[in-house]
């Protein structure tokens, strides 16, 4: 690896512009952002030089702030995300047709503004090529442990889990409806609109991980599987009752379905009813294909081990009756 273009990025790492707060100091938003893209590049979470909001890149930010920061700071994913651009080496890349909307003072005005406008972020590809490099990565990671956070940075080779990840995880696996609802209500008290925002992102995303996982990442209704090294993920979770209706991303409340089935099961086109058995809607006209969707009529579908996880008859019922397309 080039030691011109190392000493170049580890020079920016350790020349970051972060604000001031009186009584506070400098902010660390920053630094942890960088820390946790490192992290997941590490674990292969992160593949190339284009950073996108994700879950796990939010969960690996609040671990490592817990881990690494001591002051007062609150812990905000939105701000540093957007004040990164800053950086000669961190570029935003909004969405076709997008513009960022901004407060009176040049800031990002909330986390859902931001991921709505945003397609993803992009570090230099030179940069990118350098953090592969498992020599460059370990200099340049204890660059900014020890140029911002000389106190606590042995923390961050702790090995323990990450606790916002098992809690939520564990909420989403274990709780009932109503119980999952409340501790919703709860937080929607406690938190102020940017931090509930990227907590229902969190649980969202949480919610996208687990279904495959519980299904063993397999179509329910097709049983088709495919994995791949580069992490692909082919099967999607797909909530019976949509969140905005139901606020629930409780187990029982999903499906694992392939792109075209779960489309179809949005728009109506197919349900399942309680017992479990494919229903396909009279109002399609189909060719005679591989792909057709008529073929699925009355398949029961692959179920979770564990029973508690089974679609809820509830849900179902409600799909039967709102959505699908008599």
């Amino acid at each position: 690896m080039n030691d011109q273009i190392v000493a170049k990025y580890s020079t920016e790492f350790e020349t970051l512009k972060r604000g001031y707060s009186k009584g506070l100091g400098k902010a660390p938003h920053k630094p942890i952002l960088i820390i946790s893209v490192l992290e997941l590049i590490r674990n292969g979470e992160i593949t190339s030089n284009r950073i996108y909001i994700t879950s796990d890149l939010i969960l690996a930010f609040k671990n490592n702030w817990k881990k690494l920061v001591d002051s007062g700071h609150t812990p905000n994913f939105a701000l540093p995300f957007f004040h990164m651009r800053s950086e000669p080496f961190w570029h935003l890349v909004t969405k076709l047709g997008q513009n960022l909307s901004l407060t009176r003072s040049k800031s990002i005005k909330s986390f859902k503004n931001l991921n709505e406008t945003l397609a993803f972020a992009e570090i230099d590809k030179a940069l990118f090529d350098v953090l592969v490099n498992p020599t460059s990565f370990t200099y340049l990671l204890e660059i900014l442990l020890n140029k911002y956070f000389p106190f606590t940075q042995y923390n961050f080779y702790a090995n323990t889990e990450n606790t916002f990840e098992s809690h939520i995880e564990h909420q989403i696996l274990n709780e009932e409806r109503a119980e999952y609802q409340n501790h919703l209500n709860e937080l929607r008290t406690k938190l102020d609109d940017n931090a509930f925002e990227e907590e229902l992102f969190v649980r969202g995303g949480l919610f996208k991980k687990t279904i495959p996982k519980i299904y063993n990442y397999s179509c329910c209704i097709s049983d088709m599987k495919v994995l791949s090294s580069t992490n692909a993920q082919m099967i999607d979770a797909c909530h019976i009752m949509p969140f905005s209706i139901s606020r629930d991303d409780t187990i029982p409340n999903g499906i694992s379905l392939s792109p075209n089935l779960h489309r179809a099961f949005d728009r109506g086109l197919i349900t399942i009813n309680k017992d479990y058995i494919v229903r396909v809607s009279p109002t399609i006209l189909e060719n005679d294909s591989v792909y057709s969707i008529s073929q699925f009529e009355g398949k029961q579908i692959s179920l979770p081990s564990n029973i508690k996880w089974y679609p809820s008859p509830e849900c179902l019922s409600w799909h039967n009756k709102e959505i699908y397309a008599l």
